[in-house]
């Protein structure tokens, strides 16, 4: 299969795929996207926030197959591209497939902190870091049960991706600089 010049990059929550990927956009000259938010205004317009709609979205496949349909069609039309996603190393195998891991505790702390008022409007976070880390266990919970039975893939699972970068060892210049420098090697392969 050939290469194209997609980067994919999944994770856990705070992992910082967004502004991983948002940096790299910006580093590369390419374009971004990110499913999450594209999920998350879903759920929005629904009136529900990211968990309600994850577990939603395990009664309803419309939602998933929303995104994935954005993600394939983003894959076989786009080169350039940067996408934050969960599952968009299933979709585009021929993308640079990069997973960043974090503690979920850790995880939490990150979003606590660092949280925007629009990604507040769309997801009760609560002030509790050991709270919020079972919300997120939750949401992975729910994720891999979605996306085993969807696709037989779990997200999760980092033999799933050409690189994985733990982002508590690393602040977000060092995991964009790992990621640009293996890239680049990648796509001279």
């Amino acid at each position: 299969m050939e290469k194209k010049h997609i980067i994919t990059i999944a994770g856990k929550p705070g992992s910082g795929k967004s502004t991983t990927s948002k940096g790299l956009a910006r580093a590369l000259g390419y374009l971004h996207f990110s499913s999450g938010d594209f999920f998350r205004a879903i759920g929005k317009e629904r009136g529900f926030d990211v968990l309600a709609t994850n577990l939603l979205a395990e009664q309803e496949k419309s939602i998933d197959e929303a995104v994935d349909q954005k993600l394939r069609e983003l894959g076989a039309k786009e080169d350039q591209m940067v996408i934050d996603s969960r599952m968009a190393w299933h979709w585009m195998p021929y993308s640079f497939r990069v997973y960043l891991d974090l503690d979920l505790t850790v995880a939490a702390e990150r979003i606590i902190s660092h949280t925007d008022e629009a990604r507040r409007a769309a997801e009760f976070i609560p002030s509790s870091p050991v709270l919020y880390a079972k919300t997120l266990q939750d949401r992975l919970d729910s994720e891999s049960k979605r996306y085993l039975s969807l696709y037989d893939a779990n997200p999760y699972n980092p033999d799933n991706y050409d690189l994985v970068v733990d982002t508590a060892a690393n602040d977000i210049e060092a995991v964009q600089k790992i990621i640009l420098d293996a890239y680049t090697t990648w796509a001279e392969l």
